[in-house]
């Protein structure tokens, strides 16, 4: 069985996200890889997710994961939330509901900022 993709690949579409300030769904980013979704092909995803925050980390860059949200509330999935991401921030919440979406919210603002000024987009609407 073929590979669902590399972590360039992976990198290449969110970062494009980030710079456009736009998160995707799962199912949007196998798409653009694509698959249809399936739990199978989401937990081979979310393993190559887990992999390029930590080069991202490792080569002091915003993280991509967060960026990749559920359709149905908008929010990382649990694998993001239990790989200690928002532990690691002082984050003691819920993982739903308005206190996790003001969370998100930052962590993702942060992304969007920094990787708009790596991709020189910053002040720009993704449409200019």
């Amino acid at each position: 069985m073929p590979a669902l993709a590399t972590i360039d690949e992976v990198r290449d579409i969110l970062v494009a996200a980030a710079a456009a300030r736009s998160p995707v769904t799962y199912g949007e980013l196998l798409g653009h890889l694509g698959f249809a979704f399936s739990r199978p092909k989401m937990r081979a995803l979310c393993v190559i997710l887990a992999a390029l925050d930590r080069r991202c980390a490792a080569d002091c860059e915003a993280e991509l994961a967060v960026l990749v949200v559920r359709q149905s509330d908008g929010l990382p999935g649990q694998g993001w939330w239990a790989g200690g991401n928002a532990r690691d921030r002082g984050y003691k919440g819920e993982w739903t509901g308005p206190a996790a979406r003001r969370f998100i919210g930052r962590i993702q603002a942060q992304s969007f900022d920094f990787w708009q000024s790596r991709c020189g987009t910053k002040g720009r609407t993704p449409s200019s």
